[in-house]
């Protein structure tokens, strides 16, 4: 009966040192996107991307910012990454962000942003076309992707 007991205990703590440690593993995860922008003191974001983990689970998500500063322009990012940190589980990418951006451009635009949820950060950089000039912070938005279904045209 002891020897019983003491292998159950023992599983019992294998089980529970392994959960602890899947649980406090990182996963590298990047996104890839697009987005584009205007402002003119206050800022406006709007695009789309994909998170792309190491553990090969994939997200397509939409992006929106909303942000005041000291900013003007128009632009967009055709091909822009991002790198996030401190993230267990794909899931963990979603939500709101505190941003500080910093673009500076004509005709060929770049963007830079540090952004932070809590202990998830994200650094987003690209390159892309218009103007812009200026530095602000706001509210940077990640959720999931919603696909609508076209309209039923009778065919």
């Amino acid at each position: 009966m002891k020897k019983t007991t003491v292998r159950l205990l023992a599983a019992t703590l294998w089980v529970a040192a392994a959960s602890a440690s899947a649980a406090e593993r990182e996963l590298s995860c990047t996104l890839q996107f697009s987005m584009q922008e205007w402002s003119a003191l206050y800022a406006s974001t709007v695009g789309e991307g994909t998170v792309t983990c190491s553990d090969g689970a994939t997200l397509p998500v939409a992006i929106r910012a909303n942000g005041i500063g000291i900013t003007a322009g128009k632009w967009k990012i055709v091909q822009g990454t991002g790198r996030f940190t401190r993230v267990a589980d794909i899931d963990d990418v979603l939500g709101h962000y505190v941003a500080l951006s910093g673009d500076v451009g004509v005709v060929k635009s770049g963007t830079a942003r540090v952004l932070t949820k809590g202990r998830v950060s994200l650094a987003l950089t690209g390159t892309g076309e218009g103007f812009d000039l200026g530095v602000a912070i706001g509210d940077f938005r990640i959720g999931r992707r919603h696909w609508r279904a076209m309209p039923d045209d009778g065919r």
